[in-house]
């Protein structure tokens, strides 16, 4: 069994990046520029931006944390996200999600300049996503898992793949990108019919529904590769989606949680900043 580090992984991206990101400051005088825009005093969300903002600081990314109260209406947010959209020294717009109920998350996210939805969330992205063109921007979980796949140097091709879980950011666009590696792919959720026979057949199982350790050792084969999505918090802990104890000792390949996908979630969010700049630079 091999641990796919993700946080080995991603700092090897991160330096690469930082290295790109100083040759264009000392070419052009300019850094990619991410605005990140938080509403409420959501705790993980929280966590999720101080983790962003350090890592644009490792690679020299500008960012601009921008911080509204739960209690600001969607107007005022839009307003914001019109005014960076006309910012020339912002490449990327990032709205961490979730937003307060009384939000759309879908109008907030699809407000943000097509060149700068650098999460990857707008129709124009996911659309671009499915028919497998190279321009536009993959959300950033699922492209953070294929880059951890290509590491383990398999050709996808014709292998079994399932996905636990729907969402348009990480469980309907990476089986788009499975899909258009030429994997055989199986989107479920928790309750599809027959979930354990699904997963025992998979080669490849992405876990992304959270809930706490729900995929366990019964339900993977030998040999299976297991991406573990899932961030879950419980009595101050975290517990991915899989049960790791007991799914590691039959898997080839298991990312742990944390340290798995989380941190190779921040560097493609960053790898898709410098490609916004890189683009409007051109």
């Amino acid at each position: 069994m091999t641990i796919l580090d993700g946080k080995k992984i991603s700092n090897a991206i991160l330096e690469e990046l930082k290295e790109k990101v100083a040759n264009h400051k000392e070419n052009i005088g300019k850094v990619p520029g991410l605005a990140v825009i938080i509403v409420g005093e959501n705790p993980a969300s929280q966590i999720y931006v101080r983790s962003k903002v350090k890592a644009c600081e490792k690679v020299g990314v500008k960012s601009t944390k921008i911080t509204f109260p739960s209690n600001i209406s969607e107007g005022e947010l839009l307003s914001k996200i019109d005014e960076l959209n006309k910012d020339s020294s912002i490449n990327g717009i990032l709205v961490q999600l979730p937003l307060p109920k009384h939000m759309d998350e879908n109008k907030v996210c699809n407000a943000i300049a097509t060149e700068k939805d650098v999460d990857g969330f707008k129709p124009e992205s996911l659309g671009k996503l499915f028919i497998g063109e190279n321009d536009g921007y993959i959300p950033c979980t699922p492209q953070g898992i294929m880059y951890l796949l290509e590491q383990t140097n398999i050709d996808l091709y014709g292998k079994t793949a399932v996905v636990i879980g729907r969402s348009n950011i990480v469980g309907k666009p990476v089986a788009g990108l499975l899909i258009n590696k030429g994997a055989t792919t199986t989107v479920c959720n928790s309750r599809t019919k027959n979930l354990t026979e699904k997963l025992r057949d998979a080669d490849i199982i992405v876990a992304a529904l959270g809930s706490p350790n729900f995929v366990t050792g019964d339900m993977v084969k030998d040999g299976a590769i297991i991406i573990d999505v899932g961030i879950n918090r419980v009595d101050k802990k975290l517990y991915g989606d899989v049960n790791f104890e007991e799914v590691s000792k039959k898997a080839s390949y298991i990312t742990p949680v944390p340290g798995g996908v989380g941190p190779m979630t921040i560097a493609m969010l960053l790898k898709n900043t410098l490609k916004s700049f890189e683009k409007g630079e051109k």
